[in-house]
Order: structure tokens, then C-alpha cells, then sequence
């Protein structure tokens, strides 16, 4: 039995007892003692004692309900609350009325736990600790006061009036008597009162639990040190379409622990998503995901690879992640691409008629004057207007001056020498191929022009010598075609075509189609189904910038 096998056992097995003594708990505190039991415990502990481990019991199973899942989770703060509330839930339990056997199991959990300590090192978000300690402080110094001046100021509300310190202690009774301290309310509005401090203390509680449990909130981008690092690492070994973008100011970086491999990842949420797989020498592969996973479950985190390529698939799958194919990448051989003969019959007429129009296209080279950044400003705004939409991050560039200073930029000037349309260049680092960023042009655009523009990239980088032009990947391309497809996949496929009258996924797929490229399937990889759902929202909120609404936008 593998190492990681028998931790997820005893992870589910600690998880499972706590949620059962939980239960148990909550049962054992509504329940009646044992006459024989309680009989004797009456000769020594008085009633207010006694009705308090009742009390104890049901507060202690209710909040061990809550950290059975956190447990799962590997919650350092989890272990250590579950710790003390098996602490108290077993004296508890012998005080109520000696029931040893609750106890025991409480007991059994205890010395679980203690035993797989060296497991729960998860990290909750030391800020979000604060202030849950901070509102679970004031939640009963809040309650406290709240029962304290209501007690006091409804006089005639109940079969007594209460000064001070009375107040006081009739509050602390709400909590410590299993009958209130005898309360008695003589109105609709007095119960409503005695209830809704049940009610604040409840709400005020959970809410300093959730604050406990939080994952980490990544709050330090990378340093510059750190960013020089990853600069190095991806130069030298950088090979996919990726890899210039994982040099942008949105990613963190993880280094593997030979210092060799660097993963460039945005946290949001619980999830980590690394764009594309981890950048560095093949040997080290394996060795960078495993640490890149551990480093996750510390700060409590799922890990996850958008983009992935091909070839570290069964690594993945062999290390216990999930992988699920979202697209393919349009990838030119330059070598033998033409426009001559059938091959190019569909992009001479534009090219020729644009041509005589006085359409001309240039190549600027960095760094980009300033002059020329804020014309293609005004294209981009138009553009982002037109569909609708905001700048994507994560996968993509966006508008900013510092960043297409550095970038070769094509640009298409219409015959008055206003720009039409441009894009913004990435060569590859070891790979002998170039591939776009941003593409945007005018809302009114001649027709024929993103063939012009296209066309003259590829003839462009053809002459300079490349191997090919990478169009990007073209999402839900290809997923679930294949009868042996995945269920995922197959509703992944359902999706696209029904999302299509909104998104254009296969028109724009049938453009890149037009310049007769080879398809490369791109995965998603992720630990586990259930862990999906906040890989998905985490992929969503890194390549939105946290603009949601923006996002799900048609245009957009």
C-alpha cells in the first residue's frame, strides 16, 4: 500500500469518527442518564453541573460536525479545535451521567489524532485567524451584553425582573442550564427575546469558525528577485506557446527544490492554477509536481495545470491527478506553408484586392514609441467595447504599455494610415515558432482585412526563417469526438455545441481551419472530481482579473 494511500485512509477514517462522535455527541445530550449512573453522580456533582455536560455534549458535537470536513482538508486549526473539543467532550460526558462509552470513543478519536499530527499541516490565512478570534472574542462579549441589557431593560417581560447582576447571570444560564435558570416568559415578545440570543450567538460563532478555516490568500505577488529567477529558467528551457505569458506581473512563482523548475501559478480561492506544465529540465518533472502538490495542501489548496501539453499526461495520471482535455492549439508549418496553387486559393482574392486599396501592414520593433502605444490604445478600447468585454489575464496579455513596449507589434494601416487592426508578436524561447497575443482592430473593418493581417504574419515569419506560427488554442475543440471519450468530455462536448450560438467556438475554429494547421490537444489537470468546482472557479477568477460579470459576458 503506497504512502499516500494509507494517509488518505486515515485521513477519511479521522474525518469519519470525528463526524460520528459529532453525532453521538448531539444524541448522548438529548437523551436521558441511566437511572443507576445518575443516582450516584446526584450524590456528588449537583444538578447545574450535570445539566452543563448536557449542554457541553451538544455544543461540542455541533462544532465537530463542522471540522469533520476540514479534517479532510489537513487543517492545522481544525486538529487543533477537534484536539480540545475531544478534550471536553469526554470530561463532558463522564459529568453528565458517566457515560464511559461515548467517552472511550471520544477518547479512541483523541489518541488518533495525536498519532497523525505530523499530517495536518495546512495552513489557514494567518489575517482571516485573526479576525476570526477577534469576532469569536466579540461574539461573546456581544452576546453577553446583548442578553445582559435586555434582561434588564424588559421588565415585565418575564415572571421576574432582573437587576444587574441577575441580567448577568440569567445570560450565562442561557447557555450553562439545561432549563434556562427557570425563565419563564410572560409574553410573545419576551420568548422572541429569549430565543434570539440563541439566534446572535449562532450566527456571530459561525461566522468566527469560517474565519478560522479560511485557506491562504496569496497577498505577495512574486519579488524581483524571484521574477529574474523565473525569467532565467523559462529563457532557457520554454518551449510551449505559454511561456511568455508565464513572465507576467499576475503570476506567482514555485520553484522546485533543486532550484532547476519553475511552476507559474495565480491562487484564488482554494485553487492554484499553474499555467501550462512546469517549466524546466524533463528529470526534474515529477519531482516539481509532487513538491508543487505538497506546497498546495499546506496553504490549502488544489493544484491545477491549464493547457497542459501532451506529453506529461501519464505522468500526471501515474502521480493520482485527473486529466480532462479542453481544446487544441492551431499550429502552421511555415515551412510548407504557400499561397500558391489550391493551398492559398482562398486568401489571394483579399490579399490582392486590400493591396490595391493601399492596405499596407508593418512590423514595429521594440521598444514600441510612445506615440504609436496610444493609437493602439484607441483600437483596443473600441475593440473591447465592440465585443462587449474586459481584458483577459492568466493565458493571455492585456493592454499595458510596459508590457507591448517589448513586443514586436503587426500593424495593418488602412489607405488614409489609421490602423485598421494589429497584433502583438511572442516568440518562443527554445522552440523556433511565434504565435499572437492580442488581436484587435476597429469595429468597422473592410472585409478581408484579418486575412490580410494573418496572412502577412505568416509569409512574414516564414521569410525570417521559423518553423511555425502557433494560432492558440481553440477552446472545446475536439473534446469528446471520440467514442472512448471521458463522460466529462462528452458534456464538455454537449456544451459546446450548444454555447456556440453565443461564444462562436466553431467559427472560430473553422477560420484557423482555413490555414490548413495541425491540431495539439491541451488538457485541464486536477486532483480529483471534487476538487473541480473550485480548480473551475479559481481558472475563472485568474483569467477574468476577478471580473465574473465581465466574463460571462457573449462578446466577451
Amino acid at each position: 500500500m503506497t504512502n499516500n494511500l494509507k494517509t488518505q485512509i486515515g485521513l477519511w477514517s479521522a474525518a469519519f469518527l470525528t463526524g460520528l462522535v459529532g453525532v453521538v455527541n448531539l444524541l448522548s445530550a438529548v437523551t436521558p442518564n441511566l437511572y443507576g449512573r445518575n443516582h450516584w453522580l446526584k450524590e456528588f456533582l449537583p444538578f447545574e453541573i450535570r445539566a452543563s455536560g448536557h449542554i457541553f455534549a451538544a455544543l461540542t458535537g455541533f462544532v465537530l460536525l463542522a471540522l469533520a470536513t476540514n479534517l479532510l482538508r489537513r487543517k492545522r486549526i481544525a486538529w487543533l479545535l477537534t484536539i480540545t473539543l475531544l478534550v471536553i467532550s469526554i470530561f463532558s460526558h463522564l459529568l453528565k451521567g458517566l457515560d464511559y462509552e461515548e467517552s472511550l470513543l471520544s477518547g479512541v478519536l483523541l489518541l488518533q489524532l495525536i498519532l497523525m499530527r505530523h499530517f495536518f499541516t495546512a495552513q489557514s490565512d494567518r489575517p482571516s485567524i485573526a479576525r476570526g478570534v477577534r469576532a469569536l472574542i466579540g461574539a461573546l462579549l456581544f452576546t453577553l451584553a446583548y442578553g445582559t441589557i435586555g434582561f434588564y431593560l424588559l421588565d415585565g417581560k418575564f415572571s421576574e425582573n432582573f437587576n444587574w447582576r441577575e441580567a448577568i447571570v440569567q445570560t450565562l444560564a442561557m447557555f450553562f442550564t439545561a432549563d434556562n435558570w427557570g425563565l419563564q416568559p410572560k409574553s410573545r415578545f419576551g420568548d422572541f427575546f429569549a430565543n434570539s440570543i440563541y439566534i446572535i450567538a449562532a450566527v456571530t460563532i459561525t461566522y468566527a469558525m469560517v474565519m478560522l478555516l479560511q485557506p491562504v490568500f496569496w497577498r505577495n505577488l512574486a519579488t524581483t528577485h524571484e521574477r529574474q529567477k523565473a525569467k532565467q529558467i523559462v529563457e532557457q528551457y520554454g518551449c510551449s506557446s505559454l511561456a511568455a505569458f508565464t513572465l507576467l506581473n499576475d503570476k506567482s512563482y514555485y520553484f522546485s527544490p533543486s532550484g532547476n523548475s519553475v511552476i507559474a501559478y495565480v491562487p484564488k480561492g482554494r485553487g492554484a492554477i499553474a499555467l501550462g506544465d512546469p517549466i524546466g529540465p524533463i528529470e526534474d518533472r515529477k519531482e516539481t509536481i509532487v513538491a508543487f502538490w505538497q506546497f498546495c495542501q499546506r496553504n490549502d489548496w488544489y493544484p491545477g495545470f491549464y493547457q497542459t501539453m501532451p506529453d506529461d499526461v501519464e505522468l500526471y495520471k501515474s502521480l493520482g491527478f485527473k486529466v480532462l482535455k479542453i481544446g487544441e492549439e492551431a499550429i502552421v508549418d511555415l515551412k510548407s506553408f504557400t499561397l500558391q496553387g489550391k493551398a492559398g486559393k482562398n486568401f489571394r482574392p483579399s490579399i490582392s484586392r486590400l493591396t490595391k486599396l493601399g492596405y499596407q501592414i508593418e512590423f514595429y520593433q521594440p521598444p514600441i514609441a510612445n506615440d504609436l502605444l496610444h493609437q493602439l490604445k484607441s483600437v483596443s478600447d473600441e475593440w473591447l467595447k465592440m465585443v462587449q468585454g474586459s481584458e483577459k489575464h492568466f493565458s493571455l496579455g492585456w493592454f499595458e504599455e510596459a508590457y507591448l513596449r517589448e513586443c514586436e507589434i503587426a500593424v495593418v494601416h488602412n489607405p488614409e494610415g489609421q490602423i485598421s487592426a494589429f497584433a502583438n508578436i511572442l516568440r518562443e524561447y527554445q522552440l523556433n515558432e511565434a504565435t499572437i497575443d492580442m488581436m484587435r482592430h476597429r469595429a468597422s473593418l473592410e472585409n478581408g482585412t484579418m486575412d490580410f493581417l494573418f496572412i502577412s504574419l505568416l509569409q512574414h515569419f516564414k521569410e525570417g526563417g521559423y518553423d511555425s506560427f502557433n494560432f492558440g488554442l481553440s477552446a472545446l475543440a475536439g473534446v469528446g469526438d471520440n467514442p472512448e471519450s471521458r463522460r466529462l468530455e462528452k458534456i464538455l462536448h454537449y456544451l459546446y455545441g450548444h454555447l456556440n450560438r453565443f461564444y462562436n467556438f466553431k467559427g472560430l475554429h473553422a477560420y484557423r481551419e482555413k490555414f490548413r494547421p495541425r491540431w495539439e490537444p491541451r488538457y485541464l489537470v486536477y486532483p480529483s472530481l471534487t476538487a473541480l468546482p473550485d480548480v473551475v472557479v479559481a481558472l475563472i477568477r485568474a483569467d477574468s482579473g476577478d471580473r465574473l460579470f465581465d466574463y460571462f459576458k457573449p462578446g466577451a
